[in-house]
Order: C-alpha cells, then structure tokens, then sequence
C-alpha cells in the first residue's frame, strides 16, 4: 500500500509577496505523494500572473470572489482529490520533512482527524507564534490560548512541548485534516467568513468522536499578526461575533444558557477598558459583533450539529478555569503554569 495522498492548498488573495517569499520553500517538501494547489479568491493584484509564469506547477483553482478563509477553502477543496487537506497560510515558512511526521502520527491512529506542526515565529525563531504555537487549548468560556502563547505572551521553544500530544484545536495556519473527515463535517462554517473558523471545526471534529494532535517533530514557521492590529474594526467584529457563534453551537444547552451570557458581559468589560485608552473602533466593533451573534442565535436553524458523542468535560485541550483570571489575576502567562494550577 502507498503512502497516503497530500494535497497542500494555500489560499490566495492578493498574496504575491508572500507566494513569492515563501512558495519557494513549500516546492522543497520531501513527502513523496504531495501536490501543491493555490487556491486564489478572486486577487486583484497579479500574484496570479505571477504564479502562471514563474510556477507552472503549482496547480490554481479560481474562485469567483473573495470569498474569505471558510468558504474559500470549502469551495477549494471540492475541486481536490487527496487522502488528506493541508490548509496552509500563504505566510508560512515550512521546512523540507514537515509533512511526514503528521501523516505518520495521523496513520498511526485513525481516530485522529486533525493535526497541526510546531508553529515558531518567523521573525522570532526561537519563540512560538501567537496562531497556534504547540497546539490550541480552550477555557471552560470558550477563549482560545496555546501550548506556548497564553494572550499575547509567546514562550521560548525550549523544547518543552516537543511531545505529540492531543489537543483542543489545530491551527488554521497549518492544518492537516483527513478529506473524509472534512466532508462529514461539511467543511468549515461560511457563516465565520475567517477566524475562529479552525477553532469550531476541531469542536465539532470532537464531538465527533475524533482526535486533535499537535506534532512538535514537524516544524514551520509563521509570520502571522499575533494582537489584532489598532483600528481593524473588521477583525475585531469577526473574532467577537465568531467566538460567540462557536459557543452557541458547541456547548451543551445547560451550559450555553450561562456561559455565553457571561462572555458577554466580559467582552462588554473588555470593550469598555479599551474605550478609555481612545480606541471607539473596537468597542463599537465589540458591540456590533453582539447584535449580530444575537441577530444569528434568533434567524439561524442549528439541527444540522453533528451528534455528540462525549460530554464536553471529556473533550481534550479544555482547561476547566477561566484563562482571563489565570492571566491577569493570578499573573500566569506560561501555559505550564496555568495548567500546574490544578484546574485542567
């Protein structure tokens, strides 16, 4: 029997500095059974020029507009035949032998579904990047951190985490995932349009049944964002609005009916602290995201949730206190520190 099939898809939109700056090193993955597909959501740049002349082998599927990370990726990815996805940010630095310890940690244990690398940051190499780092975690109200970035503090790669280990969700930087397990979970949610979107699909992967791993033995590294830059209002909305629509389809009805309206109230605290420092933007963008989540909660029908399969207290990565008072109450900023705490 050969080895499983790969099909690597980067994303597209008005990307060509970085295709240019990183395609390069993606061309030299060693796993023999790959293709490498971009993906362009309707660019008005000329990164597709670009790639036509300067890499014909890269395959292009054209979507019609921009149809943002969930949807472009979802209408992609019905256009590729592989054994497994790999969705991969087009700002993402990867090294020759990346592929080959995911695929043989997810072939090793079918229950697995997904499975993201150790994510350094590019400009940091030695420091964990904010998407992900070791392996995405979560909080009992839903805020997402990592093996290695708790908030905006990113550790040193010590080689702490350098165990593969189950986690709550993998990084939408560099996300491997099964096809077939992708299609039973009819894709990434369009409704996120982009962020959190990763996030609820590894969710709803586990109320599936399946498995989430980070393997630290693959390595890339990301340039990314890290904190949400000053006065994008638009990226505030998504992540405010998404986090909530995550919850709601997620959690267990009992908990939902206390845990979103609690978040609520933290992300009106947040909204409100960021006000006094001048920045109006984000707490609009803040209370925006929560008319909409709520305009969502009331329009949209949610029986197509897949059936659950464990409690959510069974689920892995899910750390049972509230990472908001670890971190600025109790001042812990390492992951280790927060789960020695007793509460994971």
């Amino acid at each position: 029997m050969g080895l499983p099939s790969v099909a690597i898809v980067i994303l597209n939109w008005n990307g060509k500095n970085f295709l240019q700056q990183f395609l390069p090193s993606v061309l030299k993955t060693t796993y023999a059974n790959h293709k490498i597909i971009v993906a362009d959501n309707a660019s008005t740049d000329d990164s597709v020029f670009f790639l036509q002349e300067d890499y014909p082998q890269v395959q292009l599927i054209f979507l019609q507009e921009n149809f943002g990370y969930a949807k472009g990726y979802n209408q992609a990815l019905k256009q590729v035949e592989a054994d497994y996805f790999v969705l991969l940010n087009s700002d993402v630095e990867v090294t020759p032998t990346w592929v080959e310890p995911v695929i043989e940690l997810l072939e090793s244990d079918k229950a697995a579904a997904c499975c993201q690398p150790k994510i350094l940051s590019y400009h940091q190499k030695q420091n964990f990047e904010y998407a992900g780092a070791a392996g995405g975690w979560i909080d009992a109200y839903g805020y997402p951190f990592a093996r290695g970035r708790i908030f905006d503090v990113c550790e040193a790669d010590e080689g702490q985490y350098n165990v593969n280990q189950k986690i709550f969700w993998a990084s939408g930087a560099a996300l491997f995932i099964r096809r077939q397990v992708f299609e039973q979970l009819n894709g990434l949610d369009e409704t996120f349009f982009a962020h959190m979107e990763e996030i609820d699909l590894c969710w709803r992967a586990q109320l599936a049944g399946h498995i989430i791993y980070c393997c630290p033995q693959s390595v890339v590294y990301h340039v990314g964002g890290g904190t949400l830059p000053q006065g994008n209002s638009r990226k505030t909305f998504l992540n405010y609005r998404n986090n909530q629509i995550m919850l709601a389809k997620n959690l267990p009805l009992h908990q939902a009916l206390y845990k979103i309206p609690w978040r609520m109230a933290l992300d009106q605290i947040s909204g409100l602290r960021i006000l006094l420092t001048g920045q109006a933007g984000y707490f609009f963008a803040v209370v925006k995201a929560h008319l909409s989540f709520l305009s969502w909660l009331f329009t949209h029908n949610l029986n197509w949730k897949p059936v659950r399969k464990k409690k959510i207290t069974s689920l892995n990565g899910v750390y049972k206190g509230n990472i908001v008072f670890a971190y600025f109450i109790k001042k812990k900023n390492k992951f280790s520190q927060v789960i020695l705490s007793g509460k994971e």
